[in-house]
Formats: structure tokens, C-alpha cells, sequence
């Protein structure tokens, strides 16, 4: 297998998807080889020292699958797009169900001054604070604080998960935040593709048009309790669908 991201036109990738969805494994088999450079770019941003990367890799090949599976070439996007947030939440799960990271409440407050220590160094200082210094000032081991700061790291790599979804472009951005937006939009535009009219004009008008509920009863000629009612049994429907594509 080829160890690089090998870029490949779009019409060309639907063609092998379409093939791979239908059975052929040799297909199936060129899209995951095409697609390691990307697992692997983001199996690395996770790897720690409880974790290796080839284990993540593994776990992340597992959600390219399942993108090559449930792709649908009618989103007319490049399949990376949909494929990033489906490896990255095969990532996050292994890694929140594993376990592996245990932090206790004194392990928590350790870290928490050890976090305060090197802030006040740093702003009085300019520079981080040696292991030596913080050892003395918590009144421990160079050994312990080695063992604090490993905590720290393993703990920052599994909150970078959730922050890849907050907007902003927050721990660097990459591109997950808006891959996952239009996976979501895109999984929304399904959804609605399968609401009776009324229903769908209600939702499009509130969520896309930015109309109230009193707007859209007029538009519509009904009352204000009626839309509220169907907004909320079609959004509960639309969740449990969208839920149900996970």
C-alpha cells in the first residue's frame, strides 16, 4: 500500500465508490489505499503516549470504510469531505471508550497548580520554568511532575477531539470544523428531502429563512400553535434520522 495522500478527480473516486458499494473489493481496496495518507494525518494529531499511531490508524480505517459504505455521489462533494469527521468520530470514540486515561481529584489539582505555577513563571519570566523549579514549588519529585505533565498532554490530546468541532478554528483549525458542517448540512438536506411539503416549508422558513413562528403561521394561513407543534414533532423525527446515519 502507498503511504502518501494520492489525489484523484472526483468523477473518477465516485466511480470506484459506486463499484466498491456494489461488491468489488479491488475498488474498495484503491479508495483505502488512495485515503491512508489522510488517516494517517489524522491518526498523528492524536497519538500520545498512551496510544500509538499505527492503533489509531487502524481505528480510523474503520471510519473510511464506513465513509466508502454510506457515501452517497449525489452530495457532489469531494469524498473527503465526508470522509475526515466520519474517521475522526471513529477516533473519538476508541479513545473515550478505551478508558485509559483516569484522572484523579488530587491528580486533577495537581495539575491544575502545576498549570498556575507555569503561568506565573512564564509571565514574570518570559520563558517556561524548569522541571527542577516546579518540582520544589509543589514540593515533590522531578519524577511526580514528569508524571503531571504526561497527564496534562494525554488529557489535551483527547479535549482536542471535542474542539475540533467548535467553530473558530480552534488547536489550529486543520479543516474539520467545516467538513463537518457540510457533512451535517448535507445530512440536513436528506432529511428534508423526506418531510411532506408543509412540514418542509416550515422548516425551511425558520431555519433558513430566519422567520418566526408567528411569520410562518401567517405565510401559511394557520396558527402559531400549529407550527410550534409540527416544528417540534418533525425536528425530534429529523434528529432520530440523522442519528440513525451516525
Amino acid at each position: 500500500m502507498a503511504s502518501k495522500y494520492v489525489p484523484v478527480a472526483k468523477e473518477d473516486t465516485y466511480k470506484l465508490i459506486e463499484a466498491a458499494q456494489k461488491g468489488d473489493a479491488r475498488a474498495r481496496e484503491l479508495i483505502v489505499d488512495q485515503n491512508i495518507g489522510l488517516v494517517k494525518n489524522l491518526a498523528m494529531k492524536y497519538t500520545s503516549n498512551y496510544y500509538e499511531p499505527e492503533d489509531l490508524m487502524q481505528v480510523g480505517f474503520v471510519g473510511l470504510v464506513k465513509a466508502i459504505d454510506r457515501f452517497d455521489c449525489r452530495y457532489d462533494v469531494m469524498f473527503s469531505t465526508y470522509a475526515v469527521p466520519m474517521i475522526l468520530g471513529e477516533i473519538k470514540r476508541f479513545i473515550r471508550d478505551d478508558g485509559k486515561i483516569k484522572i484523579s481529584r488530587q491528580l486533577k489539582t495537581e495539575m491544575k497548580n502545576l498549570k498556575n505555577i507555569q503561568q506565573e513563571y512564564y509571565n514574570k519570566h518570559g520563558k517556561s520554568p524548569k522541571i527542577s523549579f516546579l518540582a520544589k514549588a509543589l514540593d515533590t519529585s522531578s519524577e511526580h511532575v514528569m508524571e503531571i505533565l504526561e497527564a496534562i498532554d494525554s488529557l489535551s490530546n483527547v479535549e482536542s477531539l471535542d474542539n475540533t468541532l467548535i467553530p473558530e478554528g480552534m488547536h489550529g483549525g486543520y479543516y474539520v470544523d467545516e467538513e463537518t458542517q457540510n457533512v451535517n448540512l448535507m445530512d440536513l438536506k436528506a432529511a428534508i428531502s423526506d418531510l411532506e411539503d408543509r412540514e418542509r416549508q416550515i422548516i425551511m422558513l425558520r431555519y433558513f429563512k430566519d422567520m418566526t413562528q408567528q411569520q410562518i403561521a401567517k405565510v401559511m394561513g394557520i396558527s402559531q400553535v400549529q407550527v410550534s407543534r409540527i416544528e417540534k414533532k418533525v425536528l425530534i423525527r429529523m434528529r432520530e434520522q440523522m442519528e440513525k446515519a451516525e
